[in-house]
């Protein structure tokens, strides 16, 4: 008898089909963009009995960016409906300990779910590299949550960042004389005077860099902290391994290139 494949999951957060996990599993503080102090395993104020943000369409003018910029990439659906089937931590039939677990589960899967944006981008730019770790990948993600919460995942990022690392430097090859920004910090640097195609930034800090004009094709973006760069004018349409997380933490505009498969963040209006 043959094995099923998994259905590959959706790799962009669907609020509507999930438990308000991250409103509730995950701590905040005011300081980091949210507008109250709170700790893990506690409701948001601002989430709903039918676990909707009463505040979703204000968030930025009601002093809550961070929620804007945080992206689950579709890991609280592939919880809240396949891993636990559709049963919510407030149904009474769930066991009191269901909540602290959905929490740890749903940062595996987060993790999962990360690895596998990387991976399609990767397969994407370079057919035949990712297909089949993002397949074995994919695999893990219809675990149960002894399954996932056994995981090494520290094993599997290796595996996944071997091929990113292989992936990246096929692709920037074409680059020879590029920079290698690796790590560096570059917080509040003016860049618009460098070549940055091709450029390594794998972990720079970005914050506030101003990046106005720049193009990006093939730069390596991977782990890069992006926080309020200023992208406007920018062509990001061809990096390399750039996120949604990363891009709803910039500050871009109307003229702003982006990937296809990628969303503008309705704050750059």
């Amino acid at each position: 008898m043959t094995t099923p494949v998994p259905r590959p999951p959706e790799l962009r957060a669907d609020c509507s089909s999930c438990f308000g996990l991250c409103c509730v599993v995950l701590p905040f503080s005011k300081e980091s963009g949210f507008g109250v102090t709170k700790p893990g395993g506690v409701p948001c104020l601002n989430l709903a009995d039918d676990d909707r943000c009463r505040i979703h369409a204000t968030l930025r003018p009601d002093g809550w960016p961070g929620c804007t910029v945080f992206e689950c990439f579709g890991a609280g659906q592939q919880v809240s409906q396949v891993t636990y089937a559709g049963v919510s931590w407030r149904d009474p039939s769930s066991p009191p300990h269901v909540l602290s677990e959905m929490g740890a589960v749903l940062s595996v899967m987060r993790h999962l779910h990360e690895m596998l944006v990387h991976l399609t981008a990767a397969e994407r730019r370079a057919p035949g590299t990712g297909s089949a770790l993002a397949a074995r990948v994919t695999a893990l993600t219809a675990g149960s949550p002894d399954e996932l919460l056994g995981l090494d995942l520290d094993a599997l990022y290796d595996e996944v960042g071997t091929v990113l690392s292989g992936v990246s430097a096929t692709v920037r090859a074409r680059w020879p004389d590029t920079v290698d920004h690796t790590r560096a910090d570059l917080a509040g640097h003016d860049l618009r005077d460098q070549d940055l195609c091709g450029a390594m930034l794998r972990g720079a800090v970005l914050i506030a860099a101003d990046l106005r004009g720049c193009v990006l094709a093939d730069a390596d973006l991977l782990g890069a902290d992006a926080r309020d760069a200023d992208v406007r004018d920018a062509d990001l349409s061809e990096a390399l391994f750039l996120t949604q997380p990363q891009v709803n933490a910039m500050r871009g505009g109307p003229s702003t290139a982006l990937p296809t498969d990628m969303a503008r963040p309705e704050h750059w209006a």
